[in-house]
């Protein structure tokens, strides 16, 4: 028997973090470097150019893939199969110097790269295929690392042809609490402590905590109204979720919305009334957005494409990124950068490839 939720959103990628959750400032830098040289992460001197270690350099790479702020494809060297990384039109609005928050100042950037992180759609499918299994397709809210290890286990091998070994999963999973879940309380004080915190921006979320005692180690997700998350990146998410499936006016459930595998609902932790009362905020400023409903079930009604929506009401947002001099249009971008037509063209023809791991070493310090 075999599941293919996962294999339709994801692609088989496993333990590409060398074991490192992304850290503050890691997706600036990165680029910023390789929009100037799409060959930065496979430059000898990468090290010296990123200011990291050898192995975080594997880890930018990695995040800043995952995030979908590169894409990789092979240069114009026929003869080389070195894959270069292009920055997207995304990491562009984004992480440029007058881009919307280039320093991730904002909450509702980290929640905004939550969702590209986890969100899928044909050309554009996950590189966390662990992380969609925990948000997504979890039936468990409390878990041990060994649960949500065999869980993923299970799903891949239903999923894909190959897999990875256990191990590899396993530290995905413990990547997976380094990145949301903070210290606990009794040891914030103590040495390295505060470091660690600071060290992932993602654990400002507060979507998971430890609960287990000393010998169990157990995480649960939290629930409860998210204070930092936007209501237009609510939205956004919203909108983008139904531009998976449509490309004109249409509507969609909140109750979809809320509950199904890829939504914003699971990807959030937050339920059905939040996700409505986000909505609400933000239709009553935009003619194209509504919400219905007929037959007791609420729906989100859209008047034109809801991808387009969606990034509207994520640009106002930001104070309208797109409308600063010469920003460019996600045409002039890949003009400048046509590689990455290529990589998406590359991506749906082979849905199914299985890509070579990267070389995994130990974390450094």
């Amino acid at each position: 028997m075999s599941d293919t939720r996962l294999a339709e959103a994801a692609h088989s990628s496993f333990a590409r973090h060398e074991t490192f959750a992304p850290r503050f400032g890691w997706l600036h830098k990165a680029y910023m470097q390789v929009k100037d040289n799409p060959q930065t992460f496979l430059a000898d001197d990468a090290p010296v150019q990123l200011g990291v270690g050898k192995n975080m350099v594997n880890a930018m790479r990695y995040w800043s893939r995952a995030f979908k702020l590169t894409r990789e494809h092979y240069g114009d060297d026929t003869n080389s199969r070195a894959m270069f990384s292009y920055p997207t039109w995304e990491a562009r609005w984004l992480l440029d110097e007058d881009g919307a928050d280039p320093y991730l100042e904002e909450p509702g950037s980290l929640w905004l790269l939550h969702w590209w992180l986890l969100c899928s759609r044909p050309g554009a499918k996950s590189w966390a295929p662990a992380w969609y299994v925990a948000f997504h397709i979890a039936p468990f809210s409390r878990f041990t690392g060994e649960d949500l290890t065999q869980l993923i286990v299970r799903h891949v091998n239903l999923s894909f042809r190959e897999g990875p070994v256990e191990a590899s999963i396993a530290k995905d999973v413990d990547c997976i609490t380094k990145m949301y879940a903070p210290a606990p309380r009794g040891k914030i004080g103590a040495p390295g402590a505060l470091e660690d915190l600071l060290a992932c921006p993602f654990r400002e979320l507060g979507l998971l905590e430890q609960v287990g005692q000393r010998g169990k180690m157990e995480w649960q997700f939290t629930t409860g109204v998210r204070t930092s998350l936007p209501a237009r990146i609510v939205a956004y998410a919203c909108l983008d979720y139904a531009a998976r499936t449509t490309n004109g006016a249409g509507s969609i459930s909140l109750a979809r919305l809320a509950n199904e595998h890829g939504g914003p609902g699971r990807a959030f932790r937050i339920r059905e009334p939040d996700i409505a009362a986000a909505l609400e905020r933000v239709s009553g400023d935009h003619p194209g957005l509504q919400i219905i409903e007929a037959i007791g079930q609420r729906s989100l009604a859209f008047s034109s494409d809801p991808f387009e929506l969606a990034w509207d009401v994520l640009d106002e947002q930001y104070d309208k990124v797109r409308s600063r001099p010469e920003f460019p249009t996600r045409d002039d971008w890949e003009r400048q950068y046509p590689k990455l037509v290529d990589a998406e063209k590359r991506e749906l023809k082979n849905q199914d490839t299985v890509e070579p791991q990267l070389a995994l070493t130990e974390e450094t310090v």
